[in-house]
Formats: C-alpha cells, structure tokens, sequence
C-alpha cells in the first residue's frame, strides 16, 4: 500500500489517502511526539542500549509541519519549525501510528537485548 496523497488538515492532523481508497488521520502532536528517530526514542547498537533523557522543554514550533518529503518508495520525512528532521517515518509505521492513536497507546520502545 502506497500513499496518493499526504495532506495537512487545519494544521492539526496528517491526513494519508492511500492507493487503496483507505484515509489515515493522524494528529500532528502525536506524530511529533511518537517520532521514531534515535534522538526521541533511543536505539540499541553493538548490545548497548541508549536512552535519551525526556524532553522538558515544549516550544509551539515543535508541533508545526515545515516541510514532508519522500524517503524512497517507503517513508516520509518530516521537517519541524523547530529543526528537528531525522525521523523517518514508514507507511507501516505510520499505519500503526493510526491504530495506537485510535487506542490512545504509546510506542514501546524496550531495549532489543
């Protein structure tokens, strides 16, 4: 399944219209704060875990979209006003992003070891 149109909606959700007639709204705040990348949510390498500290600094620009480009043929990156851009974000991932939205759930990211 490939997107045929990635939109922003009043500035508060993501809105995917996917090859296959489905749609996918996804809140930009939860998009921003479930970012996959190793800055966010840590990442295990050479069996050592790294976790980053939890943010205590909120600024408005980080839940504002600059720009979303096309990471191959499988994934969107995502540029905020605030600068932050290494999360990249696959058409599953965004896909689960949806479902745990819906079921109010965050990521689970546990050390891979």
């Amino acid at each position: 399944m490939k997107p045929k149109q990635i939109k922003i909606l009043n500035k508060e959700s993501l809105v995917i219209k996917w090859d296959n007639e489905k749609e996918t709204k996804i809140s930009i705040k939860y998009l921003r704060d479930e970012c996959p990348c190793a800055n966010c949510k840590g990442e295990t390498i050479l069996l050592k875990t790294y976790r980053p500290p939890k943010l205590n600094i909120f600024t408005p620009e980080m839940y504002l979209i600059q720009k979303i480009e096309p990471v191959g043929s499988y994934a969107i990156q995502i540029t905020w006003k605030d600068g932050h851009n290494t999360g990249i974000y696959s058409w599953e991932y965004l896909l689960k992003l949806e479902a745990d939205e819906k079921g109010n759930k965050t990521q689970n990211y546990q050390p891979l070891i």
